[in-house]
């Protein structure tokens, strides 16, 4: 690279992939830095070597870039608390939230809490977890039913339903 290259003559590659032909590498040098580039040997086994005008550091990060491959997204499992008496429109802004949790790949653990005399209605917070499951049918499978997970909360566990193939 740059200084590096020590064979004259060498063949030339300008930076938008045009053919410049043979000449010395001092010449091919002051071409690179008028252009605010580097003169990178791409192929020092040929007769002469070819050389090309580029931004090398530019080419060393998009080489890294692909060969991290994209992003894998990790599972999280969200909570979210309902009491036993939650009003209607509460439910759903809980539903819509954890809709968005599973279009996100992510679980989700739905917890009732009781309190005081709600320690004694548990029917109705199976009843409130049961039509939850049921307004999130569409997007999510039941991994874990509800039940009663310590003294005073019942739970159930929703995973996202598997991604199905798009036919066009």
């Amino acid at each position: 690279m740059n200084e590096n290259i020590r064979i004259s003559p060498i063949r030339l590659v300008d930076a938008e992939g045009e053919m410049l032909g043979e000449m010395e590498t001092a010449k091919a040098l002051e071409l690179a830095e008028e252009a605010g580039m580097d003169l990178v040997e791409v192929s020092p086994n040929a007769k002469p070597p070819v050389c090309r005008i580029m931004d090398y550091s530019k080419a060393q990060y998009e080489k890294r870039k692909k060969s991290a491959g994209p992003k894998q997204h990790r599972t999280q499992l969200k909570q979210i608390r309902l009491r036993a008496k939650i009003g209607d429109h509460d439910i759903q802004v809980k539903v819509q939230k954890a809709r968005s949790f599973l279009e996100r790949r992510d679980k989700v653990k739905v917890n009732v809490m009781f309190r005081g005399r709600e320690n004694a209605h548990h029917d109705l917070g199976r009843e409130l977890l049961e039509g939850f499951i049921e307004k999130l049918s569409d997007v999510a499978t039941v991994e874990q039913y509800p039940r009663m997970e310590s003294g005073k909360v019942m739970s159930a566990t929703l995973s996202p339903l598997a991604k199905q193939a798009t036919s066009s």
